[in-house]
């Protein structure tokens, strides 16, 4: 599985679209800059989508299988590497009334926002046929007040920590995954603890114990029904104890030097998996295609899984069927295709994008899935029990992705720039207050 994930991000990169000075996304599957829906012509079908990131359907031939299995369709997917940019492309195309694909990717931390404000573009998804196989949390997430759904989802990021079983041993920790998991069981804390341990006996004094603090904010406010907003959708970051409490163990961890002053995804970090400069990091199920590419096959064996602290979602996604799109209807059925319970456990399977159909996470390719590249760690078991300790319920807000990205952003303060907790908290909160207040 791991090689398959390598071969899979590889291609992922190669398929990375430009930005152009108006900041649209370039397409990779088609030659307009602008990007625009399909249409009818000749007996043909043509469906355009927009992407970002690996979701999986691109690389890992599912559109081919899908275009075989109806030779008049044809399928022309653009995907962004960058969500940021995909997502600016998607408001100004959405404010613009044109340049729309005829399906749009939506990111977990915009569902809310699309939903409140953009709901009229978007085709009601509520009344196609097969689509109630959905955790029932999944789709409430892209349900409007007035029931409609503006989309189907694609998977969920239940939580893991993955970590290096051999600068473990050299710190005098256990390397079974078993025993690792003890080491932190039931509590985040107790994974700082760990880092301190590692630090005092580690021989690899260059090697942090974890990647950043940011990671392990994100992995414990995703544990809890609300973190930004209450259901009233009023912001609550400032007197939320999760977030405090996040922020307070996140700083801790900070200005203890046991992270290797690293944001995820962001430069610096994927040569910190090649180069070994970190011997953890909290991993959801998606991120586990990243780390397989990135830490290079020289690696491979020496990663491995174990159960996070605490149940937690961070991150997944949806497919949207834009209202405009002159083939809405052979949209509608592409998307439920895509999204059906056989095309999740196959996703799982090649590139680990865990499921979000209940149905998908009883079948033996998910249950049964193992990463060769994770030392042969029960993927499928691991991230099958962390989804059930997912609340039921998902509280988001307008403004998630952003606050989320600028709470990473105010913890870089204290790790790169030397700030202080309170410096750090009042430049977040002010910066917070200006983008979603």
């Amino acid at each position: 599985m791991g090689k398959a994930r390598r071969k899979l991000r590889t291609r992922a990169v190669a398929a990375i679209s430009a930005v152009s000075a108006l900041g649209l996304v370039v397409g990779c599957g088609s030659s307009d800059s602008g990007g625009t829906g399909g249409g009818k012509k000749d007996g043909k079908v043509t469906i355009t989508m927009g992407l970002f990131g690996v979701m999986g359907f691109k690389e890992t031939g599912l559109l081919d299988k899908y275009m075989k299995e109806h030779p008049n369709v044809v399928i022309k997917a653009d995907v962004a590497g960058d969500e940021q940019t995909y997502y600016t492309a998607l408001q100004t195309h959405l404010a613009a009334g044109s340049g729309l694909k005829d399906i749009q990717g939506i990111e977990i931390g915009r569902a809310k926002e699309l939903s409140d404000t953009q709901k009229d573009k978007f085709v009601d998804l509520a009344g196609v046929a097969g689509t109630d196989h959905f955790l029932p949390w999944k789709q409430s997430q892209v349900t409007t007040e007035d029931k409609k759904v503006i989309g189907l989802g694609t998977d969920i990021g239940p939580m893991a920590v993955c970590y290096r079983k051999d600068l473990f041993k050299q710190a005098g920790l256990p390397t079974d995954r078993d025993e690792v998991a003890k080491l932190w069981e039931g509590d985040w804390s107790k994974y700082v603890d760990a880092g301190k341990r590692f630090k005092q006996n580690s021989k690899a004094k260059k090697v942090a114990f974890m990647d950043s603090s940011s990671g392990l904010f994100n992995a414990m406010i995703y544990g809890n029904s609300q973190q930004f907003y209450d259901k009233d959708g009023e912001l609550i970051y400032a007197t939320n104890p999760v977030v405090k409490d996040a922020w307070k163990l996140a700083s801790e961890a900070a200005t203890s030097d046991l992270t290797a002053k690293l944001r995820q995804f962001q430069p610096g970090w994927d040569p910190g998996l090649a180069n070994s400069t970190f011997a953890s990091t909290v991993c959801p199920a998606w991120m586990l295609a990243h780390i397989s590419e990135k830490a290079g096959p020289e690696n491979k064996g020496k990663w491995d899984v174990a159960k996070a602290p605490k149940g937690a979602n961070w991150g997944g996604a949806f497919l949207g069927v834009m209202e405009k799109s002159p083939v809405k209807k052979e949209a509608q059925d592409l998307v439920a295709w895509l999204t059906a319970p056989e095309q999740q456990a196959y996703l799982f399977k090649e590139i680990g994008n865990f499921p979000s159909s209940q149905t998908a996470l009883g079948m033996p390719e998910v249950v049964d899935a193992k990463s060769d590249y994770f030392s042969g760690a029960p993927i499928g078991k691991i991230f099958s029990a962390a989804a059930q300790e997912i609340p039921d319920e998902q509280v988001l807000g307008r403004k998630d992705g952003t606050i989320k990205d600028i709470f990473s952003q105010g913890l870089t303060l204290i790790e790169a720039q030397n700030k202080s907790p309170n410096e750090a908290w009042k430049t977040t909160d002010k910066r917070i207050e200006k983008a979603a207040g």
